[in-house]
Order: structure tokens, then C-alpha cells, then sequence
């Protein structure tokens, strides 16, 4: 696994992949937080228990592969079998992060040339699997929107208590649409200072279109004055969904 080294998730996060406190730094205030996040979910989805979410964001480079991989972690260490799938085709990170082998996933499986067995690949956190995105396709949203994403959430059902997808951003690219319309529930990852009201809005809108199932927010990067650097500004908070 490898440290998160830059405060900008732009291009440090596709190169070198995504800080995981929560395996690095169990103990860390931060991943107490992400502890906190895991369990919000948890109860805000009680009465209708979800085996698959995907996280998203309004736009890039707001912190949405952090908050799932590192959610993914702390699920994980809670004794579920969870699966961390990289759906963000044209900028994944998954693969860096958890540093495994990219030659094989979630592309090729969509692709129909290889089987889930090929492309799910074990980490080194206890319970934790991931799918990472394979080889960059041409035609993601194609690919996305074939009948063999159903097929592969509901072969990784069967295997797996959690799936965990990251997907790219909402308001960028339909993949997440595509996406969203398929999985249990959505979050929305929204880093206070940087994601605009108007583009949360449109996220939230498009997301709505496909009848995602919004389960709330997790808004990030909000200042700790008692922290430094880069993870003392990815204090979590979870915004469940309310019916109002």
C-alpha cells in the first residue's frame, strides 16, 4: 500500500494512488472518523440493508476514492467480506492504492473475456478484495451500461457480505448514472469549500433521473485546526438521506 504524499488529490491520487489511514494509522483521529462514517451508514440504512454502494462526487478530484477505499478498510476490519470494485474507467486508482496488478478487471470482465474469478484479487487487509478497472477502454459508458455489469454485481453478491464501487464523477461523465441505477445505494462524497451547491444540486438531480437510491453525504476536507496536513482536512461527516 503506499502514502499519500501531496494535499491535492488531481494527479497525485491517479499516480500514486490514495492514503489509507484507516490501515496505516488505525489508531489516527481520522480513522476513528471514517469508524464513525462506517457505522452512520450502517444505521441510517437499517431497515433496508444494502449489500452494494457506490461513491461518487460532483466533480473530480474531490476526495470520493479516499473516503470509499478507505471505508472499505474499516468495513472490512469489522469481520465483512467486503469487495472494492474501480469503476472509475478513465482515471482509476484502486489498483495504486492497494498495489496489485491492473493487467486484468473490470473492463475484461465486462468485455466478456474473462470471468470473475480472473479479476477479483485479494489485498493485504483481512476480508478485503478488489476488481480494479483493467485496461482503459474506448468506450466506458458502453461498456457500463451492457447487461454484464448486472452480472457481475450479482456474481460478487454471492461471494461477498459488502461491494464497494468507486465510481467517477457525476456531473463529468454518465458512467456513474449507469452505475448508480445498479447498485443498492449512493453517496455522495462533497469536500466543504471546493464542491459548488450548484454543482452538488446537478449531481444530486442526475443521480435522481436514473431513480438512485440517494442514501446521503459524506462531506470531507473540513478543517481541523488541531491537525496537520493533508488528513487533518478529510474530517468526515455523514449526512444520511431524509425524506423531507
Amino acid at each position: 500500500m503506499r502514502r499519500f504524499r501531496h494535499k491535492t488529490l488531481s494527479d497525485a491520487s491517479h499516480k500514486n494512488g490514495v492514503g489509507l489511514i484507516t490501515a496505516t494509522a488505525p489508531g489516527h483521529q481520522i480513522a476513528e472518523q471514517f469508524r464513525t462514517v462506517r457505522t452512520n451508514i450502517q444505521f441510517s440504512s437499517v431497515n433496508h440493508p444494502v449489500k452494494s454502494i457506490l461513491f461518487t462526487s460532483s466533480a473530480p478530484s474531490e476526495g470520493k476514492s479516499t473516503v470509499s477505499n478507505n471505508l472499505a478498510v474499516t468495513w472490512a476490519s469489522q469481520g465483512a467480506r467486503v469487495v472494492l470494485v474501480d469503476a472509475d474507467l478513465r482515471r482509476p486508482t484502486v489498483h495504486q492504492t492497494f498495489d496489485v496488478a491492473n493487467r486484468l478487471g473490470m473492463t475484461n470482465f465486462l468485455s466478456g473475456v474473462a470471468t470473475l474469478a480472473e479479476v477479483v484479487q485479494a489485498t493485504t487487509i483481512t476480508n478485503l478484495s478488489v476488481v480494479t478497472s483493467g485496461p482503459m477502454p474506448p468506450n466506458p459508458a458502453e461498456l457500463l451500461g451492457s447487461s454484464r455489469l448486472k452480472q457481475l454485481l450479482q456474481e460478487l453478491q454471492a461471494s461477498y457480505d459488502l461491494i464497494i464501487v468507486d465510481a467517477p464523477p457525476v456531473n463529468t461523465v454518465t458512467d456513474s448514472q449507469l452505475l448508480a441505477a445498479e447498485v443498492d445505494g449512493t453517496i455522495l462524497v462533497v469536500p466543504q469549500g471546493i464542491a459548488t451547491k450548484t454543482g452538488v444540486r446537478r449531481a444530486q438531480q442526475l443521480l435522481q433521473a436514473v431513480h438512485a437510491n440517494v442514501l446521503g453525504a459524506v462531506m470531507n476536507r473540513v478543517t481541523d485546526l488541531k491537525s496537520d496536513g493533508y488528513y487533518g482536512q478529510v474530517y468526515q461527516g455523514y449526512y444520511g438521506r431524509t425524506d423531507n
